[in-house]
């Protein structure tokens, strides 16, 4: 079973080979994109597991369920988007952030505005917005996107159902042991 994870990257090794047999220019500039996108990688992904052990152990799931949990209201609504906006990094540094908030009782909405401020409401993305494209602009485009997210959180949490999300947790939670 756990060999099922490496046939992507395998497929995709054989691709690029095959590119080389065909172009070796194109190759050569495929496997250099694949580094770069390697190392960046690299640069990203240890600092965030630091973190995320960091919080593991320091912030007792108390008292994340209270902030972010499913009595939280507006006030978990607010958080997870300032935690989301306040966030640096690609997209993918999100997921395993959320999956240690699942872990820690997080309400899945709050998960999921979490994710999605991550990816469109970050404070400097606005800021160069607001400096290169105007303040018009920016804000237009952040007051189109908080409710769109607020909307799709609502409507995946109502969507997916409870035994879904219970599943989505449990995964979670497994994989952040």
């Amino acid at each position: 079973m756990k060999a099922k994870r490496y046939v992507f990257p395998l497929l995709m090794a054989a691709v690029v080979s095959a590119v080389f047999a065909v172009d070796n220019q194109v190759g050569r500039n495929a496997l250099s994109i694949t580094g770069s996108s390697f190392l960046e990688m690299l640069s990203v992904i240890p600092p965030i597991f630091i973190l995320l052990g960091l919080l593991d152990v320091w912030i007792p799931r108390e008292k994340i369920i209270r902030h972010l949990g499913e009595e939280s209201g507006i006030k978990g609504i607010v958080l997870s988007f300032l935690l989301g906006a306040a966030a640096a990094g690609p997209l993918y540094g999100a997921f395993p952030i959320a999956a240690v908030f699942m872990k820690k009782g997080v309400k899945f909405s709050n998960v999921l505005i979490f994710i999605g401020a991550w990816s469109t409401t970050k404070i400097p993305m606005f800021m160069f917005e607001m400096g290169s494209l105007g303040a018009g602009f920016a804000l237009l485009r952040l007051a189109i996107n908080i409710p769109g997210i607020l909307l799709m959180a609502m409507i995946l949490e109502k969507i997916t159902g409870k035994e879904s999300i219970d599943a989505i947790y449990a995964q979670a939670t497994s994989l952040s042991e």
